[in-house]
Protein backbone atom coordinates (compact mmCIF):
# COMPACT_ATOMS: atom_id res chain seq x y z
CA UNK A 1 0.00 0.00 0.00
CA UNK A 2 0.53 3.27 -1.00
CA UNK A 3 -0.34 6.88 0.65
CA UNK A 4 -0.67 9.65 -0.70
CA UNK A 5 -1.72 13.30 0.85
CA UNK A 6 -4.71 12.45 0.02
CA UNK A 7 -5.93 9.20 -0.64
CA UNK A 8 -4.62 5.77 -0.19
CA UNK A 9 -4.24 2.93 -3.48
CA UNK A 10 -4.13 -0.81 -2.77
CA UNK A 11 -3.25 -2.66 -6.10
CA UNK A 12 -4.57 -6.03 -5.89
CA UNK A 13 -3.64 -8.73 -9.19
CA UNK A 14 -5.70 -11.65 -8.61
CA UNK A 15 -5.90 -15.16 -11.00
CA UNK A 16 -6.46 -18.58 -11.21
CA UNK A 17 -2.95 -18.97 -9.65
CA UNK A 18 -4.26 -16.48 -6.52
CA UNK A 19 -7.33 -17.80 -5.93
CA UNK A 20 -5.88 -20.11 -3.36
CA UNK A 21 -3.52 -17.20 -1.40
CA UNK A 22 -6.44 -15.19 -1.11
CA UNK A 23 -8.72 -17.63 0.43
CA UNK A 24 -6.82 -17.05 3.57
CA UNK A 25 -4.62 -20.17 3.11
CA UNK A 26 -1.11 -18.61 3.10
CA UNK A 27 -1.95 -15.55 4.01
CA UNK A 28 1.59 -14.27 5.02
CA UNK A 29 2.96 -15.13 1.18
CA UNK A 30 -0.06 -13.25 -0.77
CA UNK A 31 1.78 -10.11 -0.61
CA UNK A 32 5.28 -11.54 -1.63
CA UNK A 33 3.57 -13.69 -4.52
CA UNK A 34 1.59 -11.14 -6.17
CA UNK A 35 4.80 -9.19 -6.39
CA UNK A 36 6.34 -11.55 -7.89
CA UNK A 37 3.95 -13.19 -10.02
CA UNK A 38 1.63 -10.38 -11.25
CA UNK A 39 -1.52 -11.37 -12.98
CA UNK A 40 -2.58 -10.79 -16.33
CA UNK A 41 -5.94 -11.62 -16.03
CA UNK A 42 -7.47 -8.91 -13.31
CA UNK A 43 -6.48 -6.01 -10.90
CA UNK A 44 -8.27 -4.53 -8.19
CA UNK A 45 -7.47 -0.85 -7.12
CA UNK A 46 -9.23 0.27 -4.46
CA UNK A 47 -9.31 3.93 -3.33
CA UNK A 48 -9.80 4.64 0.16
CA UNK A 49 -10.25 8.36 1.23
CA UNK A 50 -7.50 9.49 3.67
CA UNK A 51 -8.94 11.52 6.28
CA UNK A 52 -11.57 13.08 4.70
CA UNK A 53 -8.77 15.85 3.43
CA UNK A 54 -10.06 15.41 -0.39
CA UNK A 55 -13.02 13.58 -1.92
CA UNK A 56 -12.28 10.24 -4.34
CA UNK A 57 -12.99 9.49 -8.03
CA UNK A 58 -16.86 9.92 -7.39
CA UNK A 59 -18.02 6.41 -9.15
CA UNK A 60 -19.57 5.07 -5.91
CA UNK A 61 -22.48 7.44 -6.05
CA UNK A 62 -23.59 4.88 -9.26
CA UNK A 63 -26.02 3.30 -7.27
CA UNK A 64 -27.74 6.49 -6.30
CA UNK A 65 -28.22 7.57 -9.87
CA UNK A 66 -29.37 4.17 -10.58
CA UNK A 67 -31.69 4.42 -8.00
CA UNK A 68 -32.42 8.16 -8.90
CA UNK A 69 -33.17 6.97 -12.23
CA UNK A 70 -35.47 3.94 -11.93
CA UNK A 71 -37.05 5.99 -9.38
CA UNK A 72 -38.16 8.86 -12.11
CA UNK A 73 -39.09 6.12 -14.37
CA UNK A 74 -41.33 3.88 -12.28
CA UNK A 75 -41.60 0.29 -12.05
CA UNK A 76 -44.14 -2.43 -14.08
CA UNK A 77 -45.39 -5.96 -12.76
CA UNK A 78 -47.89 -7.45 -14.20
CA UNK A 79 -49.39 -10.40 -12.14
CA UNK A 80 -52.04 -13.17 -13.49
CA UNK A 81 -54.11 -14.46 -11.37
CA UNK A 82 -56.04 -18.25 -12.50
CA UNK A 83 -58.41 -20.51 -10.55
CA UNK A 84 -62.37 -21.32 -10.75
CA UNK A 85 -64.91 -18.61 -9.36
CA UNK A 86 -65.54 -18.60 -6.06
CA UNK A 87 -61.72 -19.12 -4.26
CA UNK A 88 -60.97 -15.91 -3.25
CA UNK A 89 -58.74 -14.45 -5.88
CA UNK A 90 -60.14 -11.03 -5.86
CA UNK A 91 -59.89 -10.71 -2.09
CA UNK A 92 -56.46 -11.49 -2.13
CA UNK A 93 -55.42 -8.97 -4.67
CA UNK A 94 -57.40 -6.22 -3.07
CA UNK A 95 -55.43 -7.56 0.57
CA UNK A 96 -52.16 -7.72 -1.05
CA UNK A 97 -52.13 -4.43 -2.73
CA UNK A 98 -55.22 -2.41 -0.21
CA UNK A 99 -56.85 -1.43 -3.27
CA UNK A 100 -60.03 -2.27 -4.77
CA UNK A 101 -59.77 -3.35 -8.08
CA UNK A 102 -63.22 -4.89 -8.87
CA UNK A 103 -65.64 -2.83 -7.79
CA UNK A 104 -67.67 -2.68 -10.10
CA UNK A 105 -67.54 -6.14 -10.99
CA UNK A 106 -71.02 -8.31 -11.81
CA UNK A 107 -71.83 -11.63 -10.38
CA UNK A 108 -73.09 -14.04 -13.28
CA UNK A 109 -75.87 -16.24 -11.89
CA UNK A 110 -75.70 -20.01 -12.45
CA UNK A 111 -77.81 -19.33 -15.70
CA UNK A 112 -74.66 -18.03 -17.13
CA UNK A 113 -71.91 -20.05 -15.80
CA UNK A 114 -73.34 -23.43 -17.90
CA UNK A 115 -71.69 -22.39 -21.20
CA UNK A 116 -69.03 -19.95 -19.81
CA UNK A 117 -65.85 -19.75 -21.39
CA UNK A 118 -62.42 -18.52 -20.17
CA UNK A 119 -61.63 -15.05 -20.80
CA UNK A 120 -59.34 -12.49 -20.14
CA UNK A 121 -59.87 -9.06 -18.15
CA UNK A 122 -56.94 -6.51 -17.29
CA UNK A 123 -57.17 -4.02 -14.45
CA UNK A 124 -54.26 -1.73 -13.93
CA UNK A 125 -53.49 1.16 -11.11
CA UNK A 126 -50.58 3.27 -9.75
CA UNK A 127 -49.73 2.86 -6.44
CA UNK A 128 -46.93 5.51 -4.69
CA UNK A 129 -44.77 4.12 -2.09
CA UNK A 130 -42.27 6.30 -0.38
CA UNK A 131 -41.82 7.93 -3.73
CA UNK A 132 -41.32 4.92 -5.74
CA UNK A 133 -44.21 4.34 -8.28
CA UNK A 134 -45.41 0.85 -9.26
CA UNK A 135 -47.70 0.24 -12.08
CA UNK A 136 -49.48 -2.78 -11.51
CA UNK A 137 -51.66 -5.11 -13.43
CA UNK A 138 -53.74 -7.45 -12.75
CA UNK A 139 -54.55 -10.30 -15.32
CA UNK A 140 -57.52 -11.89 -13.89
CA UNK A 141 -59.23 -14.94 -15.94
CA UNK A 142 -62.52 -15.00 -15.15
CA UNK A 143 -64.58 -18.30 -16.04
CA UNK A 144 -61.33 -20.91 -15.63
CA UNK A 145 -62.56 -23.87 -14.76
CA UNK A 146 -66.64 -23.17 -14.13
CA UNK A 147 -67.58 -24.92 -17.53
CA UNK A 148 -68.67 -28.52 -17.42
CA UNK A 149 -65.61 -29.39 -20.07
CA UNK A 150 -62.62 -27.55 -18.98
CA UNK A 151 -59.99 -29.09 -21.58
CA UNK A 152 -59.57 -25.69 -23.29
CA UNK A 153 -58.97 -23.33 -20.46
CA UNK A 154 -55.49 -23.28 -20.31
CA UNK A 155 -55.53 -21.70 -24.50
CA UNK A 156 -57.02 -18.34 -23.73
CA UNK A 157 -54.35 -17.71 -20.74
CA UNK A 158 -51.28 -19.82 -22.58
CA UNK A 159 -52.63 -17.42 -25.71
CA UNK A 160 -52.31 -13.96 -23.63
CA UNK A 161 -48.67 -14.72 -22.51
CA UNK A 162 -47.22 -16.04 -25.93
CA UNK A 163 -48.77 -12.28 -27.58
CA UNK A 164 -47.62 -9.99 -24.72
CA UNK A 165 -44.01 -12.02 -25.20
CA UNK A 166 -44.80 -11.21 -29.11
CA UNK A 167 -45.84 -7.66 -28.42
CA UNK A 168 -42.99 -6.97 -26.53
CA UNK A 169 -40.15 -9.03 -29.38
CA UNK A 170 -41.63 -6.28 -31.79
CA UNK A 171 -41.04 -3.33 -29.91
CA UNK A 172 -37.73 -4.71 -28.95
CA UNK A 173 -37.06 -5.28 -32.54
CA UNK A 174 -38.56 -1.52 -33.82
CA UNK A 175 -36.51 1.57 -34.24
CA UNK A 176 -38.22 3.70 -31.27
CA UNK A 177 -37.07 2.28 -28.31
CA UNK A 178 -37.15 4.56 -26.00
CA UNK A 179 -40.81 4.16 -24.68
CA UNK A 180 -40.86 0.28 -24.80
CA UNK A 181 -43.88 -0.25 -22.40
CA UNK A 182 -43.37 -4.29 -20.19
CA UNK A 183 -46.38 -6.16 -20.52
CA UNK A 184 -45.00 -9.25 -20.10
CA UNK A 185 -46.43 -11.45 -17.21
CA UNK A 186 -44.01 -11.92 -14.59
CA UNK A 187 -45.41 -13.98 -12.32
CA UNK A 188 -48.76 -16.43 -12.28
CA UNK A 189 -50.94 -17.17 -8.89
CA UNK A 190 -52.22 -20.58 -9.16
CA UNK A 191 -55.76 -21.04 -7.01
CA UNK A 192 -55.91 -24.83 -5.94
CA UNK A 193 -59.30 -25.27 -3.59
CA UNK A 194 -58.98 -26.91 -0.45
CA UNK A 195 -61.20 -29.63 -1.01
CA UNK A 196 -59.34 -31.29 -3.23
CA UNK A 197 -56.73 -33.50 -1.34
CA UNK A 198 -54.22 -33.19 -4.72
CA UNK A 199 -53.90 -31.22 -8.04
CA UNK A 200 -56.67 -32.31 -9.71
CA UNK A 201 -56.37 -33.25 -13.88
CA UNK A 202 -57.28 -29.52 -15.40
CA UNK A 203 -54.42 -28.06 -12.44
CA UNK A 204 -51.83 -30.38 -13.73
CA UNK A 205 -52.87 -29.70 -17.66
CA UNK A 206 -53.06 -25.99 -17.29
CA UNK A 207 -49.73 -25.56 -15.18
CA UNK A 208 -48.08 -28.21 -18.03
CA UNK A 209 -48.96 -25.31 -20.65
CA UNK A 210 -47.46 -22.67 -18.69
CA UNK A 211 -44.60 -23.85 -16.41
CA UNK A 212 -42.20 -22.87 -19.78
CA UNK A 213 -44.31 -19.53 -19.88
CA UNK A 214 -44.31 -17.86 -16.82
CA UNK A 215 -43.50 -18.06 -13.27
CA UNK A 216 -46.04 -20.21 -11.38
CA UNK A 217 -46.54 -19.67 -7.50
CA UNK A 218 -48.92 -21.93 -6.25
CA UNK A 219 -51.69 -20.70 -3.35
CA UNK A 220 -53.72 -23.32 -2.02
CA UNK A 221 -56.95 -20.96 -1.15
CA UNK A 222 -59.33 -20.61 1.99
CA UNK A 223 -56.75 -22.11 4.11
CA UNK A 224 -59.34 -21.40 7.13
CA UNK A 225 -61.66 -24.18 6.44
CA UNK A 226 -58.57 -26.54 6.68
CA UNK A 227 -56.75 -27.70 10.29
CA UNK A 228 -53.25 -27.72 10.33
CA UNK A 229 -52.70 -31.47 9.88
CA UNK A 230 -55.00 -30.84 6.48
CA UNK A 231 -53.12 -28.20 5.20
CA UNK A 232 -49.29 -29.90 5.88
CA UNK A 233 -50.75 -32.89 4.20
CA UNK A 234 -52.42 -30.91 0.91
CA UNK A 235 -48.97 -29.11 0.59
CA UNK A 236 -46.83 -32.47 0.86
CA UNK A 237 -49.55 -34.15 -1.94
CA UNK A 238 -49.13 -30.70 -4.47
CA UNK A 239 -44.99 -30.81 -4.16
CA UNK A 240 -45.25 -34.58 -4.79
CA UNK A 241 -47.87 -33.90 -8.16
CA UNK A 242 -45.47 -31.26 -9.15
CA UNK A 243 -42.64 -33.46 -9.53
CA UNK A 244 -43.98 -36.75 -10.38
CA UNK A 245 -45.33 -34.78 -13.65
CA UNK A 246 -41.92 -33.02 -14.21
CA UNK A 247 -43.87 -29.15 -13.50
CA UNK A 248 -40.93 -26.43 -12.62
CA UNK A 249 -42.92 -23.98 -10.33
CA UNK A 250 -41.07 -21.13 -9.38
CA UNK A 251 -37.70 -21.82 -7.73
CA UNK A 252 -36.50 -19.21 -4.84
CA UNK A 253 -33.01 -18.46 -5.62
CA UNK A 254 -30.17 -19.69 -3.30
CA UNK A 255 -29.13 -16.73 -1.00
CA UNK A 256 -25.41 -15.01 -0.99
CA UNK A 257 -22.81 -15.85 1.88
CA UNK A 258 -22.44 -12.72 2.58
CA UNK A 259 -25.96 -11.94 3.44
CA UNK A 260 -27.27 -11.29 7.31
CA UNK A 261 -28.61 -14.23 9.00
CA UNK A 262 -32.16 -12.97 9.46
CA UNK A 263 -32.10 -12.67 5.79
CA UNK A 264 -31.35 -16.16 5.38
CA UNK A 265 -33.75 -17.40 8.24
CA UNK A 266 -36.38 -15.34 6.28
CA UNK A 267 -35.55 -17.47 2.77
CA UNK A 268 -35.90 -20.49 4.47
CA UNK A 269 -38.65 -19.84 6.02
CA UNK A 270 -40.17 -18.83 2.99
CA UNK A 271 -39.37 -21.45 0.90
CA UNK A 272 -40.41 -23.76 3.42
CA UNK A 273 -43.99 -22.56 3.28
CA UNK A 274 -44.80 -23.09 -0.65
CA UNK A 275 -47.30 -23.49 -2.06
CA UNK A 276 -48.55 -20.97 0.06
CA UNK A 277 -51.96 -21.54 2.42
CA UNK A 278 -53.85 -18.26 2.66
CA UNK A 279 -56.55 -16.73 3.75
CA UNK A 280 -57.49 -13.15 2.30
CA UNK A 281 -60.30 -10.27 3.84
CA UNK A 282 -61.45 -6.99 2.94
CA UNK A 283 -62.44 -6.32 5.85
CA UNK A 284 -61.09 -4.45 9.29
CA UNK A 285 -61.78 -5.98 12.08
CA UNK A 286 -60.74 -4.69 16.06
CA UNK A 287 -59.17 -7.31 17.78
CA UNK A 288 -57.85 -6.82 21.40
CA UNK A 289 -57.58 -2.55 20.77
CA UNK A 290 -55.92 -3.41 17.50
CA UNK A 291 -57.48 -3.74 13.86
CA UNK A 292 -56.75 -6.45 11.61
CA UNK A 293 -57.81 -7.47 8.43
CA UNK A 294 -59.60 -11.04 9.30
CA UNK A 295 -62.62 -12.82 8.70
CA UNK A 296 -65.70 -13.23 11.84
CA UNK A 297 -66.53 -16.73 12.45
CA UNK A 298 -69.31 -18.16 15.67
CA UNK A 299 -65.98 -19.24 17.02
CA UNK A 300 -63.30 -16.26 16.70
CA UNK A 301 -61.71 -14.22 14.04
CA UNK A 302 -59.48 -15.36 11.77
CA UNK A 303 -56.13 -13.27 11.25
CA UNK A 304 -54.91 -13.25 7.80
CA UNK A 305 -51.49 -11.85 8.84
CA UNK A 306 -51.20 -14.02 11.65
CA UNK A 307 -49.01 -16.81 10.53
CA UNK A 308 -50.30 -19.84 12.39
CA UNK A 309 -53.51 -19.02 10.65
CA UNK A 310 -52.44 -18.17 7.13
CA UNK A 311 -49.26 -17.84 5.15
CA UNK A 312 -50.63 -14.23 3.91
CA UNK A 313 -47.65 -12.25 5.48
CA UNK A 314 -44.99 -14.60 4.19
CA UNK A 315 -46.98 -14.84 0.03
CA UNK A 316 -47.08 -10.85 0.62
CA UNK A 317 -43.47 -10.97 1.51
CA UNK A 318 -42.13 -13.08 -1.25
CA UNK A 319 -44.12 -11.28 -4.16
CA UNK A 320 -43.75 -8.12 -3.11
CA UNK A 321 -40.94 -7.11 -0.78
CA UNK A 322 -37.88 -9.41 -1.85
CA UNK A 323 -38.70 -11.54 -4.71
CA UNK A 324 -40.23 -9.04 -7.23
CA UNK A 325 -37.06 -7.98 -8.92
CA UNK A 326 -36.30 -11.84 -9.45
CA UNK A 327 -39.61 -12.39 -11.02
CA UNK A 328 -38.85 -9.94 -13.40
CA UNK A 329 -35.46 -11.01 -14.11
CA UNK A 330 -36.24 -14.81 -14.36
CA UNK A 331 -38.96 -13.67 -16.66
CA UNK A 332 -36.41 -11.84 -19.21
CA UNK A 333 -33.88 -13.98 -18.80
CA UNK A 334 -35.08 -17.14 -18.80
CA UNK A 335 -39.07 -17.73 -20.22
CA UNK A 336 -38.54 -14.05 -22.76
CA UNK A 337 -35.29 -15.29 -23.62
CA UNK A 338 -36.60 -18.93 -24.75
CA UNK A 339 -39.48 -16.82 -26.93
CA UNK A 340 -37.07 -14.93 -28.26
CA UNK A 341 -34.68 -17.48 -29.75
CA UNK A 342 -37.85 -19.61 -30.83
CA UNK A 343 -38.85 -16.11 -32.67
CA UNK A 344 -35.34 -15.87 -34.63
CA UNK A 345 -35.38 -19.70 -35.17
CA UNK A 346 -38.32 -19.64 -37.02
CA UNK A 347 -37.75 -16.53 -38.95
CA UNK A 348 -34.23 -17.92 -40.15
CA UNK A 349 -36.46 -21.29 -41.13
CA UNK A 350 -38.82 -19.33 -43.44
CA UNK A 351 -35.65 -17.03 -44.68
CA UNK A 352 -34.29 -20.05 -46.11
CA UNK A 353 -37.32 -21.64 -47.05
CA UNK A 354 -38.13 -18.35 -48.97
CA UNK A 355 -34.44 -18.25 -50.52
CA UNK A 356 -34.67 -21.80 -51.55
CA UNK A 357 -37.82 -21.17 -53.78
CA UNK A 358 -36.79 -18.37 -55.45
CA UNK A 359 -33.67 -20.32 -56.61
CA UNK A 360 -35.98 -22.98 -57.51
CA UNK A 361 -37.77 -20.48 -59.48
CA UNK A 362 -34.39 -19.45 -61.33
CA UNK A 363 -33.44 -22.50 -61.80
CA UNK A 364 -36.95 -23.39 -63.96
CA UNK A 365 -36.98 -20.11 -65.79
CA UNK A 366 -33.33 -19.93 -67.13
CA UNK A 367 -33.19 -23.73 -67.04
CA UNK A 368 -29.79 -23.77 -65.77
CA UNK A 369 -28.59 -23.11 -62.15
CA UNK A 370 -28.44 -18.95 -61.34
CA UNK A 371 -25.49 -18.71 -58.61
CA UNK A 372 -25.51 -15.46 -56.81
CA UNK A 373 -22.65 -13.72 -54.96
CA UNK A 374 -23.50 -15.30 -52.34
CA UNK A 375 -23.58 -18.48 -53.33
CA UNK A 376 -20.14 -17.98 -55.00
CA UNK A 377 -19.14 -16.93 -51.55
CA UNK A 378 -20.31 -19.67 -50.06
CA UNK A 379 -19.15 -22.43 -52.41
CA UNK A 380 -15.46 -20.41 -52.05
CA UNK A 381 -15.47 -20.91 -48.19
CA UNK A 382 -16.58 -24.33 -48.25
CA UNK A 383 -13.47 -24.76 -50.28
CA UNK A 384 -11.25 -23.40 -47.92
CA UNK A 385 -12.90 -25.49 -45.54
CA UNK A 386 -12.14 -28.65 -47.41
CA UNK A 387 -8.67 -27.33 -48.38
CA UNK A 388 -7.38 -26.56 -44.57
CA UNK A 389 -8.91 -29.96 -43.43
CA UNK A 390 -6.85 -31.67 -45.70
CA UNK A 391 -3.45 -29.91 -44.29
CA UNK A 392 -4.48 -31.02 -41.04
CA UNK A 393 -4.87 -34.41 -41.80
CA UNK A 394 -1.67 -34.28 -43.23
CA UNK A 395 -0.27 -32.91 -40.46
CA UNK A 396 -1.74 -35.10 -38.14
CA UNK A 397 -0.33 -38.25 -40.54
CA UNK A 398 3.47 -36.78 -40.27
CA UNK A 399 3.17 -36.04 -36.86
CA UNK A 400 2.12 -39.67 -36.35
CA UNK A 401 4.69 -41.04 -38.35
CA UNK A 402 7.38 -38.95 -36.22
CA UNK A 403 6.26 -40.31 -33.39
CA UNK A 404 6.41 -43.95 -34.74
CA UNK A 405 10.01 -43.16 -35.52
CA UNK A 406 11.00 -41.57 -31.96
CA UNK A 407 9.00 -44.74 -30.15
CA UNK A 408 11.61 -47.30 -32.64
CA UNK A 409 14.93 -44.93 -32.17
CA UNK A 410 14.27 -45.20 -27.88
CA UNK A 411 13.44 -48.91 -28.24
CA UNK A 412 16.77 -49.87 -30.16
Amino acid sequence: MEKSDSFAILDINIGDKDKKDMSGENDNNTDDHNKKNPSPFTTVIKIQRDRGERDYIGFATLPEQVHRKSVKRGFDFTLMVVGESGLGKSTLINSLFLGDLYRNRKIPDAQDRIEKTTTVEKKTMEIEERGVKLRLTIVDTPGFGDAINCEDSWRVCSAYIDEQFRQYFTDESGLNRRHMQDNRVHCCLYFVPPWAHSLRQVDLEMMRRLHRKVNIVVVIAKADSLTAAEVKRLKTRILSDLEEHQIQVYQFPECDSDEDEEFKQQDRDLKAAAPFAVVASDVVLEVGGKRVRGRQYPWGIVDVENPRHSDFTKLRTMLISTHMQDLKDVTQDVHYENFRAQCISQISQHAMRERGKLKRDSMGNNNEVAFTDTDRLLLQKDEEIRRMQDMLTQMQEKLKASDKKHDSIIDV
